[in-house]
């Protein structure tokens, strides 16, 4: 027979919506189980997704560090030619994965929470069967979390298997792929790409539209484009992939030519997908905005005390956003007036340059004349030269109102400039004007001055340009 459980807060998912989720209702003393569905702790960001191919894209970089000191030498260093043993650089990305997992545990145990690993299933909004190794176990909660998350989205003419990959199996090579073709030239698909071409993969990328990260900018987008062209990256833009057969891609071209792109791999990575199906949503009652779990600025669903967080709730499907609306509900639960309405949420792409935005871009106001728009380049940064990222195009950008000044969006693309996100996103939720940015001294030599300078240059008197 089944054991029972009732509980206060049951949350549905462990990644970094539901385990903060979690974590916030611990603390404040809400009798909390939380159910991890086998992706494990820290969900698909910790284990197959952010952290993995952050740790594998840094590898990427130092590997590619040496490669130049051995091809004649760089800032006066020179080196043998370097290898890699991919096994052994994977080895060391789980390793860190492990170390964050045990932590999320730690936490979580602090907090006492109890953690059930087994994939529930609903029978209705507050009652789950969660199948674990040991039995089943019937959960019953007053409310209920749903933090799902999501799943990579799979192309019906080219199923994951075999040689044909979502970012989770590229993450886990044994070995660099001679050939790799990119089907999707989005963030990811980007990140992965450039990663293997400083491993020594030969990179292909196909993307139907007619640029790579068709969500940014032109002026943003096109240091990546530039590397990219660089670095013997094959570009087949406005072109659609076929199905994958005996080691070659089928591609329609932009006009309208047949091609064949050999490869040992192809990578798709043409989105993702909220993870709605095989736990029983449909006998839950609430209401959905397409493919997504429809909730309103409390992250509170149509059925009364089922609330949900993260990528099950629609765009950015970013970690970040997961994570506060995670701790937001957490806090509604026990009885705070709390709203998840925040005025920018930060996304950056790690790609090479890397692209940070937060906030209006230029698409955004397009055809409008009460906008300042100020850009300051880093090639006239100090920090910049120092660290070799000033020669590539990179740049940050300000968007404020004419009339009060008041920061609209910050946008940067250039070496390192992922850790200028938090500023930016400050900056933004704080209600700053041009003159708060101004009026703040920047530490020198940063790559956070250039956000200074761009902040002058819209007032009009940029000091180093």
């Amino acid at each position: 027979m089944a054991e029972s459980i009732k509980t206060k807060v049951l949350i549905i998912g462990a990644g970094t919506g539901g385990y903060v989720a979690g974590i916030r209702c611990g603390q404040l003393g809400l009798d909390t189980i939380l159910v991890d569905g086998g992706d494990g702790l820290g969900g698909t960001c910790l284990n197959v997704g952010c952290i993995p191919s952050k740790a594998i894209i840094h590898a990427a970089s130092k590997f590619e560090t040496v490669a130049k000191a051995a091809e004649g030498g760089t800032l006066g260093i020179t080196a043998s030619k370097p290898a890699i043993d991919l096994k052994a650089t994977v080895a060391w990305k789980d390793g860190i994965v492990r170390k964050l997992n045990a932590g999320v545990a730690g936490l979580l145990k602090k907090a006492k929470v109890k953690v059930i690993n087994g994939w529930a299933t609903f029978s209705d909004a507050k009652t789950c069967t969660v199948k674990t190794a040991d039995g089943d176990i019937v959960i019953s909660a007053e409310h209920v979390i749903l933090a799902t998350g999501s799943d990579p989205v799979e192309l019906p003419f080219l199923k994951f298997g075999g040689d044909v990959i979502s970012s989770t199996e590229a993450l886990s090579l044994d070995k660099i792929p001679g050939k790799l073709v990119v089907v999707g030239g989005g963030y990811i698909g980007l990140e992965l790409g450039i990663a293997f071409r400083k491993l020594g993969a030969e990179v292909a990328i196909v993307e139907m539209a007619d640029r790579l990260l068709p969500l940014y900018d032109k002026a943003l987008t096109d240091p990546v484009r530039k590397w990219l062209e660089a670095h013997g990256v094959e570009l087949h833009l406005g072109a659609k992939a076929g199905s994958f057969e005996k080691g070659q891609l089928n591609v329609t071209t932009a006009d309208g030519k047949a091609l064949k792109l050999k490869a040992d791999k192809v990578l798709v990575t043409v989105g993702r997908k909220p993870r709605t199906q095989g736990w029983g949503l449909e006998n839950m009652g609430v209401a959905m905005n397409g493919p997504f779990v429809k909730i309103d600025d409390r992250c509170a669903t149509s059925m009364k005390n089922v609330w949900a967080v993260g990528d099950l709730t629609g765009e950015p499907m970013l970690a970040h956003k997961g994570s506060a609306q995670g701790e937001i509900v957490a806090e509604i639960i026990a009885g705070h007036d709390k709203r998840f309405d925040p005025v920018s949420i930060a996304a950056v792409c790690f790609t090479e340059p890397e692209i940070v935005s937060a906030g209006l871009g230029p698409l955004d106001v397009e055809g409008r004349d009460d906008v300042i728009t100020a850009v300051f380049p880093l090639m006239a940064l100090g920090r910049a030269l120092a660290i070799e990222a000033g020669g590539d195009g990179g740049f940050v950008r300000v968007l404020a109102s004419k009339t009060d000044h008041r920061l609209l969006g910050v946008q940067a693309v250039g070496q390192h400039v992922s850790e200028l996100s938090n500023s930016f996103a400050q900056m933004l939720e704080m209600g700053a004007v041009l003159e708060d940015v101004a009026g703040t001294i920047h530490v020198h030599p940063t790559m956070g001055e250039a956000f200074h300078e761009a902040s002058l240059r819209a007032l009009g008197h940029a000091i180093h340009i």
